[in-house]
């Protein structure tokens, strides 16, 4: 038998959802499962005040199925640089793909199809489903987890197995049989405005009365964190070439950091850069300089990057390809570029101009 909390936790952010809950996103004015898709994937690991201007770019371009299943990955990745997880975007096509060549152009309704497509997933499968449809669906991403592990103080990390577990039967319970879209928005936009990770509000919570986590005074030890590892640091030294304000690029292996991803050469460790350049480019550098060490942070290692500016005066039979391309700073192609390589780039078009002035 349920608690009195449980019976009537889904009528209280139902009633906080439609006075206080948000109803101006972007991907609310138009809920088709297409746009919702969209939406969840950006808001995967990231803010929603980040993702915004994102999602107006995308859906401009890419409006359908059948759009963003035809554009080039390059475009596709161009357009996410700087979001981050890059998994998500090459995902996002690869889906398209099967929707497109298997479905017709039409998202499963079936939930199982639906979780099994590329980056998509039980949560973000149920989210689609009750967003675009009202249908019976729990979701439980990071917003939900942090309300649920409050509201019962659910101790341990919820990437553990058996607190997901846990917090999924919570998420299912908790989910009503009508109003369904309407709840779902509702606790998601609590953990996003209200029972936020740090400094949560909870004089304007409408679950507070029943929170155990409030009532004791430790919202903060919930959810139970990853316990933190030491995070090793790698090294690399990144080759910025110069060929009259065009600058060498490579794309990047399909799988692993910024896969698929165009980037800089980089230079193994135990090579010169002078002889390396010849040995594999063909390129004879006439001037190098040494940047400072830009570090970038993944979920389990620094990267170290070591930027050297080469400039050499001819391309040496370099031609733009499936594998290298020069890239022009006064007139870039759109092509997808990690947010520190992004950076660079546009360290280097400000130096060049200043060097022109």
């Amino acid at each position: 038998m349920l608690r009195q909390t449980d019976r009537t936790l889904a009528t209280r952010l139902l009633r906080w959802q439609r006075k206080h809950g948000r109803h101006d996103l972007p991907w609310q004015q138009q809920r088709t499962p297409y746009r919702i898709w969209v939406s969840e994937i950006m808001l995967q690991q990231t803010q929603v005040a980040s993702v915004i201007p994102y999602y107006a770019r995308f859906t401009a371009r890419f409006p359908n199925i059948d759009t963003l299943a035809a554009a080039s990955l390059d475009e596709v990745l161009h357009l996410w640089s700087g979001l981050g997880y890059y998994a998500r975007a090459r995902n996002l096509q690869r889906t398209a793909h099967i929707i497109r060549d298997d479905f017709n152009d039409v998202f499963p309704r079936e939930f199982e199809k639906l979780a099994s497509l590329p980056g998509i997933g039980r949560s973000t499968a149920a989210a689609i489903l009750a967003l675009a449809y009202g249908e019976r669906h729990a979701i439980l991403d990071g917003n939900v987890k942090r309300v649920l592990a409050r509201v019962h103080a659910v101790k341990g990390w919820p990437g553990e197995s058996r607190i997901a577990k846990k917090l999924w039967a919570l998420a299912e319970k908790h989910t009503p049989l009508k109003h369904v879209a309407v709840y779902t928005q509702a606790i998601m936009d609590l953990g996003a405005t209200v029972c936020t990770r740090a400094q949560p509000r909870c004089q304007v919570c409408p679950l507070a009365a029943d929170c155990i986590a409030h009532r004791h005074g430790h919202e903060m030890r919930y959810p139970t964190p990853r316990s933190r590892k030491h995070l090793p640091v790698r090294r690399t030294r990144m080759l910025l070439i110069n060929c009259k304000g065009r600058i060498l690029l490579e794309r990047r292996p399909p799988a692993g950091i910024w896969g698929g991803l165009w980037g800089f050469p980089e230079l193994p460790a135990d090579r010169g850069v002078a002889e390396w350049c010849r040995a594999h480019l063909h390129l004879r550098p006439q001037a190098q300089s040494v940047w400072p060490v830009l570090r970038h942070t993944f979920s389990h290692f620094h990267l170290d990057m070591q930027p050297l500016q080469l400039e050499v005066s001819e391309p040496a039979g370099i031609e733009d390809n499936a594998g290298r391309v020069w890239y022009d700073l006064e007139a870039p192609p759109r092509i997808g570029l990690a947010a520190p390589v992004k950076k660079l780039l546009g360290q280097l078009q400000l130096s060049g101009r200043k060097t022109a002035a």
